[in-house]
């Protein structure tokens, strides 16, 4: 039997977005429109809440965690009743599980491409056309100074 971790849930609650955590009766609205837990049966953000209020450190932000799957898409933020706003708290502990230098490959390249392009993701071909169908202007992003100036400090 798992005891509570209350010097974990203490942590969690000090970092911005992870307090809400606390207010959740696990209803599971949340879990309803989850594109993540659509694709993926284990990823379940009524379970990740669960887990923080256990201050289940080593599941949510171990080598193991599943909080990287969440696709930030904010549909659990809008259906909880509660205003838990689960996705803040993943974020909270997304953000945790970084400072503990456990995170995927992947969210590397993502960081090292914002860094030199400001972009998570890099204009194809098949955008650029699409955005011509569309009479769109081409995308140029301007915010590289702004970036250099955040990321420097």
């Amino acid at each position: 039997m798992k005891k509570v971790n209350y010097e974990f849930r203490e942590k969690l609650n000090s970092v911005l977005g992870g307090f809400s955590h606390n207010y959740c009766f696990q209803c599971g609205a949340c879990v309803a429109d989850c594109p993540a837990h659509r694709f993926m049966d284990a990823f379940n953000p009524r379970n990740i809440i669960l887990q923080a209020l256990y201050g289940l450190e080593e599941d949510l932000i171990g080598p193991e965690t599943l909080i990287w799957n969440c696709t930030n898409c904010y549909n659990c933020y809008e259906r909880c009743p509660q205003d838990v706003h689960p996705i803040e708290v993943i974020i909270a502990l997304k953000n945790m599980a970084r400072e503990k230098g456990v995170r995927p490959q992947a969210v590397d390249s993502i960081l090292e491409r914002v860094r030199k392009t400001g972009q998570t993701v890099l204009a194809t071909d098949l955008i650029k056309r699409r955005r011509e169908d569309l009479n769109l202007p081409e995308f140029k992003p301007d915010c590289q100074n702004d970036l250099v100036i955040l990321l420097s400090k």
